[in-house]
């Protein structure tokens, strides 16, 4: 067995984040974002599991990567974990005004906790976010935003 790797962190960017808000990258995508910024690491199976460098807390609660779109206690979780001159980041920060009645889904505000948490992350470190970055490949809107796209996991 392959011993695991801290892979780099995709990079951030508003235009990313933007991407994620408006739905188009996957639940996984989202998620892969979080998990080596909290120190899970990747086995050569395709597995994230905490590492060292993972808190305890993290560690204890999910020892093997954390779904914060499919799983409300993760999304609980990582919203107390966002330090409170932290918590209006996305508003501040993005002018993220929240998503219209019609579009309020487990799914979406999960995504707005998770670009919160990125955003509050980056302001604990003193780093910058630029307005471009790389972006993986963007996915249409899904047909059923409760569902979201194919492959992503049920909602609990």
């Amino acid at each position: 067995m392959e011993a695991p790797a801290t892979p780099t962190p995709y990079p951030l960017s508003r235009v990313l984040l933007e991407a994620v808000l408006a739905d188009r990258v996957s639940d996984r995508f989202v998620c892969e974002l979080i998990w080596p910024r909290l120190g899970y690491e990747l086995d050569g199976a395709g597995t994230w599991s905490a590492g060292p460098a993972t808190s305890a807390g993290w560690r204890e609660a999910f020892p093997t990567s954390p779904q914060f779109i499919a799983e409300r206690p993760v999304s609980v979780k990582l919203t107390r974990s966002i330090a409170k001159e932290h918590k209006q980041r996305l508003k501040e920060q993005l002018g993220f005004g929240g998503y219209k009645i019609g579009e309020l889904y487990p799914r979406r505000t999960r995504r707005a906790t998770a670009v919160n948490w990125l955003l509050a992350h980056l302001a604990e470190r003193g780093e910058a976010l630029p307005d471009e970055g790389p972006l993986p490949e963007l996915l249409p809107l899904p047909a059923d935003p409760v569902a979201g796209h194919p492959g992503d996991l049920p909602i609990s």
